[in-house]
């Protein structure tokens, strides 16, 4: 070899030193995408949530049922009818920073306790937005709602006859393109319909009437809330189940045992974009 060349073998040494062995593993670490934290296991596990509602987490599998309805930050999210706020407690962090919640109540006797649950923690419901239903819906923007949760509220409609006109209002206030996530309790399609207007229980194919009769697109069901310990038939209607026990001490070992009960979780779509 002549000089020429040695002279361009040290140069090349001396310019490209070789990596250590750590810094190298560094590099290619740094290529790995960085594992997102889960925004809703993270709002479901907030420490503002109280003892007794996080108790009822193995029946409402609230981060599943979420996810399922494709809840995230930075939506605008319509709660309707939270009542004690369970929902709230999860919703409130989820969409504090990036988001908008509003909480479509309607009036009476719960409208005054939920405004005082928001009032207790401030720091932790104080973006929420309390809107009266119906009088003060056009607070929220029609057309301005990317999803729409209601959480074993459509019986009370059924029971009160306010379905029809609820579910419109769902369908204005949602964009196109936007969710409604319900969950209710199950009544098997072969029972009498007259039971829905008494025992807390209704059939899917009522609730998919009720929201394609309203404009929406059915979109699916999951069996995350379902429960085939309850068979639906009990002498006080669904509230004989746990959390209510409206039987008091009578029998409770047992209903206790059959736990909340079978949900139906189901999905719907306003047409659009």
């Amino acid at each position: 070899m002549n000089r020429l060349a040695r002279a361009g073998l040290l140069l090349t040494a001396i310019a490209v030193p070789a990596l250590p062995l750590a810094a190298q593993h560094a590099g290619h670490a740094s290529h790995k995408p960085a594992q997102a934290a889960d925004p809703i296991a993270a709002a479901v596990a907030a420490p503002s949530r109280s003892a007794a509602n996080t108790a009822r987490d193995k029946y409402r599998h609230p981060a599943q049922t979420l996810a399922f309805f494709g809840v995230a930050p930075g939506q605008t999210v319509v709660e309707y009818s939270p009542s004690g706020g369970w929902y709230t407690e999860i919703l409130a962090p989820l969409l504090r920073e990036k988001g908008t919640l509003y909480a479509l109540q309607p009036s009476g006797r719960y409208l005054d306790g939920y405004r005082k649950f928001l009032a207790a923690k401030p720091d932790v419901y104080d973006r929420v937005k309390l809107v009266a239903f119906p009088e003060q819906a056009a607070m929220i923007p029609v057309g301005s709602v990317d999803t729409l949760l209601t959480f074993r509220n459509v019986h009370n409609m059924v029971m009160a006859g306010t379905e029809t006109a609820t579910f419109k209002a769902f369908y204005d206030l949602l964009k196109p393109g936007g969710t409604l996530g319900i969950v209710d309790h199950r009544l098997p399609e072969d029972r009498d319909a007259a039971l829905e207007k008494s025992s807390g229980y209704l059939k899917v194919s009522t609730i998919r009437r009720l929201a394609e009769a309203a404009g929406f697109e059915y979109v699916g069901a999951s069996e995350i809330n379902a429960n085939p310990k309850d068979t639906a038939d009990w002498p006080k209607g669904v509230w004989t189940l746990p959390p209510t026990l409206t039987n008091g001490d009578v029998d409770k070992a047992k209903y206790v045992a059959v736990g909340e009960s079978d949900r139906m979780t189901l999905k719907f779509r306003k047409p659009g974009r």
